[in-house]
């Protein structure tokens, strides 16, 4: 409603008082309207005079007090306002415009108030917004449509969970909280834990296989188009009884003169033909700390050639080779090498055999045996044709069109070519170019090179070779598994490096006895470097044998490759033995090494490492310290003498005491001092020795409360080194 006007009204009445005396501003508020009445006068409008009406009719000028002149007037201006205001009123609804009063809920209600009629920006704009939250409901009704198969190995981290799901690590963790389960994003979940998550988050759970299962369908898939293959022979024996040269001779090869002191330190492989039939021999070590390798090329082998001498009979390696062979189940025919000596005895080496139930087939056995000589090459033919023979009983077969797999025989870090592996292919066809897992490592086939050094672009079944392109050097005895991709090797790989990792034994404490025991064992660090994985693993297992109360050999770091400055430094920070094997120094490091003063122990041939782990071994050990007491005396009486102070008068009881000897003071069975004599006394005079039965008098260093009836005990102290 609108507001009342005031009304005031100023003229002249019969008194003539003037609104002067008035007060304005009780009538100053912004709707007050002042009249003032002026005498009829004409006025000019334009060209015509008007007459001024007076404001009150000539009824009311007479007898009306001004009070009523006033009310009269204010009616009248009330009535004319409120005209105004309703001829407003009925404009406002013929043309709707925006509310000048405010609105209340009543004016909201009523049908007066008409909706004005939107403009065109503002559809706009409305139909924008509404197109925009359309698709904003689209894209989130896509994405939760979306459902993945996710792959759960048996570990794995929160991190790796939400990035397999496309979901925000803050929304797993989230989740995990309302479970009631703490988790950081690095910590590791279980894979049914794993699993339930997946689930919960719409996807689909797919349980990871282990890398040996994946592996194991991969081999169970290439068992077909089977044909004949050639036979793997390992070579088998004691040390220095001619394994490696009876190869060379059915080679025509001279890789005995490549050994150091004539004794394989390597496992070679290699092939031959003879009348059209192709032989791989596997040559393996004899020394006794080689047993990893014998005990790979006997996994590894379809038939083993056991080489016994016959000047020397069976030893300790040969019974192992045979046990080797025995446990990998395959078929041994006996080599007797040197009958060309004149004290050979081919029957004892048969008789010996018998004790390892191999009996020869002119004893009714089963077991072939020729007698053979690599110098006069006596019988090497009957050797080849009983090795044939035997292949030809066991009907070797394999697939020669699928991808290729093998195993490592041997690996090694080659300067200028980076990693290398010596492998033997088992089945299919191996080519260049080809994706490959082998063991932890995995890479793609940049050259293949055969025995004789060629480089050759496919390799058959049963054939040795050497791989160029792995990314690291590979263990001896690893399988080798062609793939398809590079995807797929990169991931087995990558499987089963995180498998070992989740499968290694967790530390082992200490127990309480030996952590606060006061004899702890001294430990001699060592760095090893040698030219092959299995030199270092044959060196590695030798050490581990040496045992000691007192001192242990312990590996830091055993590698392949040469020496470099960081091993250097690693000797001189574990203050460790360096020792090369088969390999040199780099010139910065040796460089290095005679700025440190660190010594690089280099050898060819192993038992001189061992011999020289053992010396320095030995040096950490304490000597073997023995007393022996070379005489007593009882103290009698004590004496005050100038410039040498207390004097013990004493009595030698038993064998002598020397002014040089070590003694010891024991008081009621205590020893309460330990040290030297400082000089003795006899009858005033000083001595170098006093014998039993007489009288002296004693000083020691650096003591002199003595007291009557201490016994004076001397005693010698002999030092021996020890070695293990």
């Amino acid at each position: 409603m609108d507001k009342k006007l005031k009304l005031s009204l100023s003229g002249s009445g019969k008194n003539k008082k003037p609104l002067k005396n008035i007060d304005v501003n009780k009538f100053s508020g912004k709707r007050s309207v002042i009249i003032e009445k002026s005498n009829s006068k004409l006025v000019k409008r334009g060209t015509s005079f008007k007459t001024k009406k007076p404001l009150f009719d000539s009824k009311l000028k007479n007898n009306t007090s001004d009070f009523e002149k006033r009310k009269l007037a204010e009616q009248r201006a009330t009535k004319r306002l409120k005209d105004e205001s309703s001829a407003k009123d009925k404009k406002h609804k013929l043309t709707p415009q925006k509310r000048e009063v405010k609105l209340t809920v009543s004016r909201a209600l009523s049908d007066e108030i008409e909706a004005r009629e939107r403009s065109l920006a503002s559809v706009r704009r409305a139909r924008e917004k509404e197109s925009k939250n359309q698709n904003k409901e689209q894209n989130n009704e896509s994405i939760k449509q979306i459902k993945r198969d996710i792959n759960i190995p048996e570990a794995i981290t929160v991190r790796e969970l939400a990035n397999r799901m496309a979901e925000q690590s803050s929304n797993v963790i989230k989740y995990l909280f309302g479970m009631g389960v703490t988790v950081t994003i690095n910590q590791t979940l279980a894979a049914d834990t794993a699993e339930y998550l997946v689930k919960e988050f719409g996807h689909n759970p797919i349980r990871e296989e282990k890398a040996e299962e994946i592996i194991q369908k991969i081999k169970a898939s290439r068992t077909e188009n089977l044909k004949n293959r050639p036979p793997i022979v390992t070579v088998m024996g004691h040390v220095d009884h001619g394994k490696t040269s009876v190869l060379d001779v059915l080679r025509s090869a001279n890789v005995v003169s490549g050994e150091f002191g004539g004794i394989t330190q390597h496992i070679g492989a290699y092939q031959i033909e003879n009348k059209g039939h192709k032989l791989t021999f596997i040559d393996t070590p004899g020394h006794a700390a080689f047993t990893e390798m014998r005990a790979r090329g006997s996994k590894l082998t379809d038939l083993v050639v056991l080489v016994v001498a016959a000047d020397d009979g069976v030893k300790p390696q040969t019974v192992e080779s045979i046990k080797h062979a025995k446990a990998a189940n395959v078929p041994i025919v006996v080599a007797i090498n040197k009958c060309d000596l004149p004290e050979a005895d081919p029957q004892k080496i048969k008789n010996q055999l018998l004790e390892h139930e191999l009996i020869a087939e002119d004893l009714s056995g089963d077991t072939l045996m020729v007698e053979i000589s690599t110098k006069t090459k006596k019988n090497l033919d009957k050797l080849v044709e009983s090795i044939i023979l035997q292949a030809e009983i066991l009907d070797l077969k394999t697939d020669y069109e699928s991808k290729a797999t093998g195993i490592v025989l041997e690996s090694k870090i080659d300067v200028g070519r980076g990693p290398v592996a010596n492998i033997i292919v088992t089945a299919g066809l191996l080519k260049k170019g080809d994706f490959f897992v082998s063991g932890l490592k995995w890479g793609k086939v940049r050259a293949i090179i055969n025995d004789k050094g060629q480089n050759i672009d496919e390799a058959l079944p049963s054939t040795p070779v050497e791989i160029l392109g792995i990314n690291g050097a590979s263990k001896a005895g690893d399988d080798f598994i062609v793939l398809e991709t590079e995807k797929e090797a990169k991931i087995l790989s990558e499987n089963r490096a995180q498998e070992k990792k989740e499968g290694k034994n967790p530390l082992t404490l200490t127990t309480q006895e030996a952590a606060f025991s006061k004899n702890s064992s001294k430990e001699l660090n060592l760095i090893i470097k040698s030219d092959v994985h299995g030199s270092s693993e044959a060196i590695k297992n030798a050490i581990s044998q040496i045992t000691h109360d007192e001192v242990k050999p312990k590996i830091i770091l055993a590698d392949i490759g040469m020496v470099t400055e960081t091993d250097v430094t690693l000797a001189k920070a574990s203050n460790a033995v360096l020792v090369a094997f088969n390999v040199k120094p780099s010139k910065e490091a040796k460089k290095l090494a005679e700025n440190e003063k660190i010594k690089i122990s280099s050898y060819n041939i192993i038992y001189e490492v061992l011999d020289y782990i053992k010396k320095k071994m030995s040096g950490l050990l304490a000597p073997d310290i023995q007393e022996k007491i070379i005489g007593t005396a009882q103290i009698l009486e004590i004496f005050k003498v100038s410039g040498a102070g207390k004097v013990a008068g004493s009595k030698i009881t038993e064998g002598e005491i020397n002014s040089t000897s070590n003694v010891r003071i024991i008081r009621d069975g205590t020893i309460i001092y330990t040290g030297k004599v400082s000089t003795i006394f006899r009858e005033k005079n000083q001595v170098k020795q006093v014998s039993g039965g007489q009288e002296c008098g004693i000083t020691i260093k650096d003591y002199m409360d003595f007291q009557k009836n201490d016994t004076i005990e001397a005693f010698s102290v002999t030092s021996t080194e020890r070695s293990i």
